[in-house]
């Protein structure tokens, strides 16, 4: 094939041109990037090398120190499983840079890990600085809380509290005052219920500590007022279906007389509701403790008249307030109390809806 010369010349031109260029442009851009890396490390060495302040606090908690590297935490759970535990997490993750931590989680049922103190120990062998712990089973940890306070690790309790012999191995404790829950639900019947009534208690699993403060606090509230507790039965587990056998044995034995029933956790008053309505009693008072998102429905149905809220948010905030004001070298209270949300259908609209 013939070729076009009047063409060809002057793109062979431009190419040995753009070949012969090559080495000056290589030595200008190499140039370009010595100067601007001067640049860079000549404004670092003149601004802070701290990160921003965090400007979050809780409820007027100290400003904190501005981070550097962050301290390193964990969420020690008894499982995820579990929606509440699963919303902490969330809140955990949410809010940790803030407070200077970066997080993970130790989901004790889906690692098989059978025992808290097992946790505990390997998150204080992996070097963890902060453990927060979700407890589950309250004997045989004592040991390797002191191995932890030994290491210089702080330990937060989350939710619930170590025995009070073992409460010297732990830094804080950050929750609520269950008994108290148990004593505002007995004044919700006493303001309902002016003139007396009689009530039936659906107790939470047999045994457990939420469980028996929640009955005492009841007790104290209704102590010496006219409001009469029929009955009281506790259940297996935290099951829906524990409650709804629960309230028909109640029903069975009670039937009409029965003006009011205090549940210890609102997915179980779902099953109470039901078995209620089942048997045509539609206006029988029921009072919840969770504040969760079956609880605000059954508010905003009128199903159940009250619904006693745990905020999980505060208490993860409240948590990590107080392990990083121990870093910064303050001493904070032992027990530390997150209040109630009390949900009604005149006060529901204060309060956002619950993820959990």
């Amino acid at each position: 094939m013939k070729h076009n010369d009047s063409r060809d010349v002057p793109n062979m031109l431009q190419h040995q041109a753009s070949v012969e260029s090559k080495p000056k442009k290589r030595f200008l851009y190499a140039f370009l990037v010595i100067v601007i890396a001067c640049m860079g490390f000549f404004f670092w060495q003149n601004s802070s090398s701290t990160m921003p302040n965090s400007s979050d606090r809780f409820d007027g908690g100290s400003t904190y120190a501005e981070f550097g590297e962050l301290d390193r935490a964990v969420f020690i759970t008894q499982g995820l499983y579990d929606n509440s535990q699963a919303f902490s997490w969330k809140e955990f993750q949410r809010f940790c840079n803030e407070y200077g931590f970066e997080m993970v989680v130790f989901d004790i049922e889906s690692m098989g890990v059978p025992r808290e103190e097992l946790a505990i120990n390997h998150c204080v062998e992996q070097g963890y600085q902060i453990i927060f712990v979700n407890l589950n089973d309250k004997k045989g940890i004592t040991e390797a809380l002191m191995k932890a306070n030994e290491a210089g690790v702080i330990i937060g309790m989350f939710s619930q509290d170590l025995l009070p012999e073992d409460q010297q191995y732990r830094h804080f404790f950050t929750g609520v005052d269950y008994n108290m829950a148990g004593e505002i639900a007995g004044q919700a019947f006493v303001e309902h219920f002016p003139n007396g009534a009689r009530v039936v208690e659906v107790g939470g699993q047999t045994g457990h500590d939420t469980q028996m403060k929640y009955r005492e606090g009841f007790r104290k509230a209704l102590e010496g007022t006219n409001i009469e507790i029929l009955d009281s039965q506790s259940c297996n587990d935290w099951l829906v279906a524990d409650a709804i056998a629960t309230t028909e044995y109640l029903i069975k034995k009670y039937g009409d007389e029965i003006d009011g029933v205090f549940v210890h956790w609102d997915k179980g008053a779902t099953g109470v509701i039901q078995t209620l309505y089942n048997v045509g009693m539609y206006d029988v008072f029921v009072v919840g403790v969770d504040g969760n998102r079956t609880g605000y429905q059954q508010v905003m149905d009128g199903a159940q008249a009250v619904s006693i809220g745990v905020n999980f948010s505060n208490m993860a905030k409240m948590s990590m307030d107080l392990a990083r004001r121990i870093l910064n070298g303050e001493t904070v209270p032992a027990i530390n109390f997150i209040g109630f949300d009390i949900v009604t259908l005149e006060t529901i609209e204060n309060f956002p809806w619950p993820e959990w």
